[in-house]
């Protein structure tokens, strides 16, 4: 175990508030919010990881059909990658390059990604230039992408319907 972050401290994660979203840390919970057609994220930029195993559960709170939510690794300013799992039960994988979305794994339905009001555990294994997604334990699959090889961990939400999004993190751990 590398680092056990159970969010009593908000120092090591970015939060911000504005009129279309919030990222607060409170009762050790990493509260995401946003307003319909946004998006937010939280890095947690004091710890670049090149080759690792992290884990982090999320709760969707407020999340239907196309909203979606998950983990950013390998992060570097707007360069990252990202691991999305929709309200509706699917699951995907991204690169973002300079705000540029091309994806490196198609979008797939997962019986292991919760419909609201779920809870997942989210893990995500990277060595070298590859990295496998798990959800409650259970491999999902893998991609291999060289691109982005150290960067910071993060967690987003997305509103993509005409209604807010709001999910909770919580338990983050990296191996």
């Amino acid at each position: 175990l590398m680092l056990s972050d159970d969010f009593s401290d908000a120092s090591g994660w970015d939060v911000a508030s504005s009129n279309n979203g919030s990222a607060a840390i409170n009762s050790q919970r990493l509260s995401l919010a946003v307003q319909p057609g946004y998006y937010i994220s939280s890095m947690r930029r004091d710890l670049p990881l090149t080759d690792f195993y992290a884990e982090i559960t999320a709760r969707l709170s407020l999340c239907r059909g196309d909203d979606n939510y998950g983990i950013i690794v390998r992060g570097t300013g707007s360069y990252f990658y990202r691991f999305v799992l929709t309200c509706n039960g699917d699951i995907r994988a991204e690169r973002i390059n300079g705000g540029t979305r091309l994806p490196i794994h198609e979008q797939v339905p997962s019986g292991d990604a919760p419909r609201p009001p779920g809870e997942v555990r989210i893990g995500i294994w990277a060595v070298g230039s590859e990295m496998r997604l798990f959800l409650n334990g259970r491999f999902q699959f893998s991609v291999s992408e060289p691109t982005f090889p150290i960067g910071a961990f993060g967690v987003f939400v997305r509103s993509a319907d005409d209604e807010p999004a709001s999910v909770i993190f919580s338990d983050f751990k990296v191996y």
